[in-house]
């Protein structure tokens, strides 16, 4: 006599852990912690640290004209990091960032002296310096095929070459006698610093374009996969050589801030340096050197994080070499931390 073996009903397939994952409910704090992301609340956490530190050592490092100070010294360094931003997203590098800022502010100097004193002549020939600057960078890149590294390491020395020849090596002439530049240098609108102001606006207007245009999708896609941006139809170079004529253009405008700040055009003083600190800024953000990845808040917070780190480090009567050497530290740091982030091999290791 045969018996039937009894069967057991079939159960419903698991859900995958992801999937159970994503139907949980978020609570308000974890829908917050996800819109800052990470990588912002590490620089929120270290830039609270730096203050706090400071802020012990010397209680007039959080005072608000110090604090001041410190939007101020960062604002020329932050709109270079913004651009900064743009570019690398787009898989590229702008080591000339610092040199372009000078020869804007020697050229914003010397057209304001030789029209008669005119602040707009000397802000719109900076700026025509600074897009013909950036356009220059984008064709040598793409049409004479130069590695962006290569080519930006050349107009560092080339760029800051051209501003010591057409200004002899000395600082051009003189603009605090004239209102526009003092209003750059010192104005103020609702109790901040005008600097501040431009630094927030530029900011503001990348940060659109890039996260609710399509040019912004576009500019993310193009540094992802290059290769599948082609295929999708997107014109890679007109993108990169754009990315390019904004970084020149919004070099010159840090040129302008520079010789408003200064006084006069500067060749070298007070735009040395700046191309480090501007990838410096990026890759603390949260940028992937290799580009597609990025946003202009990150960059924002790695700027102010590093603005408060130099300015700590003066307050404190610390040699200012050593600002130099937490700034590259800082930048291996952020390196080797996406390194680890995105699990790439390790160079000259097995995989």
């Amino acid at each position: 006599m045969s018996t039937t073996p009894a069967t057991t009903p079939a159960l419903p397939p698991a859900r995958p852990a992801a999937d159970r994952r994503a139907r949980r409910p978020r609570t308000v704090l974890g829908s917050v912690l996800g819109s800052v992301g990470g990588q912002n609340l590490s620089l929120l956490g270290a830039l609270a640290l730096v203050l706090a530190l400071f802020g012990s050592l010397n209680p007039n490092f959080l005072s608000l004209d110090n604090i001041e100070v410190i939007g101020e010294a960062a604002t020329i360094a932050g709109l270079l990091a913004v651009v900064q931003t743009v570019v690398i997203i787009c898989g590229g590098l702008d080591i000339s960032v610092g040199s372009q800022a000078g020869l804007a502010s020697v050229v914003s100097a010397m057209a304001f002296t030789a029209s008669g004193a005119n602040a707009f002549a000397g802000v719109g020939a900076a700026l025509l310096v600074g897009a013909g600057v950036g356009l220059f960078n984008g064709a040598v890149i793409i049409y004479g095929r130069v590695n962006p590294t290569i080519a930006t390491l050349a107009g560092l020395a080339a760029y800051k070459g051209v501003a010591q020849l057409v200004s002899g090596g000395r600082a051009q002439g003189y603009v605090l006698n004239d209102p526009v530049f003092v209003f750059l240098s010192r104005g103020r609108v609702a109790g901040v610093p005008t600097m501040v102001w431009i630094l927030v606006l530029v900011a503001a207007a990348v940060h659109v374009l890039l996260k609710y245009t399509d040019i912004g999708r576009n500019v993310y896609a193009i540094g992802g996969n290059d290769t599948a941006a082609r295929l999708a139809g997107i014109n890679l170079n007109k993108y990169l050589i754009s990315a390019y004529v904004l970084s020149g253009t919004v070099a010159a405008v840090a040129g302008v801030l520079l010789t408003a700040r200064t006084g006069s055009g500067q060749p070298v003083s007070g735009s040395e340096g700046l191309e480090l600190q501007s990838i410096t800024a990026a890759a603390l953000g949260g940028c992937a050197l290799k580009g597609g990845k990025g946003g202009i808040g990150g960059t924002l917070l790695a700027v102010a994080l590093l603005g408060a780190l130099q300015n700590g480090l003066t307050v404190q009567g610390i040699n200012a070499f050593w600002q130099n050497v937490a700034q590259g530290t800082l930048l291996v740091a952020a390196v080797v931390i996406q390194q680890r982030r995105n699990r790439d091999r390790a160079v000259g290791l097995p995989a």
